[in-house]
């Protein structure tokens, strides 16, 4: 299953004079983050995510066609799934939209994460003994 593309274009098109946006591809849909901090997604499970803050989680539940957001059967406080019906006109996702934008405009920027290709990463090589093992493994397979 895809995620909704009409509404990610949307919210491009409300996004795309600002400064700072950043899409990135996750868990199926997309994310558009401000100055590195997550705004608003659009869900391969269906609905927009919202990141609203702990203190307006509350309000925002018994907003029309609102749901807690859940990972792995929990909660995450401070982020809300708006059905398609709570964001169907322009202005309802503009609201959406600004909602995310007014609690992300509360935090740091985070600093640009710099991207390494595997030849140039910083990571510790494995032990000798885990390679051993790797290569052994390789041996049996060929």
């Amino acid at each position: 299953m895809a995620y909704d593309e009409a509404a990610a274009e949307r919210i491009r098109k409300l996004l795309s004079r600002r400064r700072g946006i950043a899409e990135k591809r996750l868990m199926g849909g997309v994310c558009f983050t401000v100055n590195g901090n997550m705004c608003c997604a659009v869900s391969v499970r269906g609905g927009i995510l919202v990141r609203v803050g702990a203190d307006a989680y509350p309000r925002m539940l018994v907003e029309p066609h609102v749901e807690p957001l859940e990972m792995r059967g929990r909660p995450v406080t401070g982020f809300v799934r708006v059905g398609p019906d709570g964001y169907r006109t322009d202005a309802a996702l503009k609201t959406w939209v600004q909602r995310g934008l007014d609690f992300v405009a509360t935090l740091p920027a985070k600093p640009a994460r710099k991207t390494s290709s595997r030849k140039t990463s910083t990571r510790k090589a494995s032990s000798p003994k885990a390679l051993s093992r790797k290569t052994s493994a390789r041996r049996r397979k060929a």
